[in-house]
């Protein structure tokens, strides 16, 4: 996709990351960022890591995956939540993703929860672009799940994105906060590692096999990598992006 705002960058402070285990990665959203110029600054509150107590000396924020929920009763997954009120209030660029996205959500006073049906999204499923979020840019047809929750869409949200079995996928709220509940981060080794991981996870309902999962990435992992590219810039840059069609297959 080609970018209509390539002026300089304006912000090269640390992008502040937030992971949930030990070896978790900002897998390709830290590759990118670190392309663009960019500092990692990267804290894991489940093993005590601090936060800060303001984004000024930050470019933004990122707020990871993990296998908790944001519903979990760990202080950690408690002080996350009440830790948005920071981007928020400051107005800083805030990227929240799967976990992270249903945190905001929460914080904004929505529900997070599981399908009635018990219904998950594990593999590559379609995105339907709003109006909304053609406007912004141009999007993926399929992305790639990890998840069992899903979360209302925040009162005073722009849905950007849906999807079949949870319908809220992207959005954004007010100049600065966005959330995708899917994973576009996820580089080939990140990618084995959870069908391995995973793997236990395959019976649930609407959840795809291993084998979809790594072939799924062979059919549509590059416009999803190419869209990323460009989301990354719209978020922690405030550039504008051509939105005429989807990425294609």
């Amino acid at each position: 996709m080609t970018l209509t705002d390539r002026s300089v960058r304006r912000d090269r402070r640390p992008v502040l990351i937030i992971l949930h285990q030990e070896r978790s990665s900002p897998g390709r959203v830290g590759q990118l960022l670190v392309g663009k110029g960019y500092d990692l600054d990267i804290r894991r509150p489940a093993l005590g890591d601090p936060l800060p107590c303001t984004l000024e000396n930050h470019a933004g924020a990122v707020i990871f995956g993990g296998p908790m929920s944001a519903n979990d009763p760990e202080e950690f997954v408690k002080a996350e939540i009440d830790w948005l009120e920071v981007p928020l209030k400051e107005n800083r660029p805030y990227l929240g993703i799967c976990l992270g996205a249903q945190m905001l959500a929460r914080k904004l006073g929505s529900k997070v929860a599981a399908n009635c049906d018990g219904s998950t999204e594990i593999g590559w499923y379609p995105l339907h672009t709003t109006e909304r979020g053609r406007r912004l840019m141009r999007w993926p047809k399929m992305v790639y799940h990890f998840h069992r929750e899903g979360f209302e869409l925040p009162h005073g949200a722009e849905l950007l994105a849906s999807g079949d079995a949870y319908p809220n996928q992207a959005f954004r709220y007010n100049d600065n906060a966005w959330g995708l509940q899917f994973h576009a981060e996820l580089t080939r080794v990140m990618m084995h590692r959870w069908v391995v991981h995973g793997a236990h996870r395959f019976i649930l309902p609407n959840a795809q096999q291993g084998r979809e999962h790594l072939e799924g990435r062979m059919l549509f992992d590059a416009p999803l990598k190419a869209w990323l590219d460009d989301f990354l810039d719209i978020v922690f840059e405030g550039k504008t992006a051509a939105a005429t069609t989807p990425l294609l297959v």
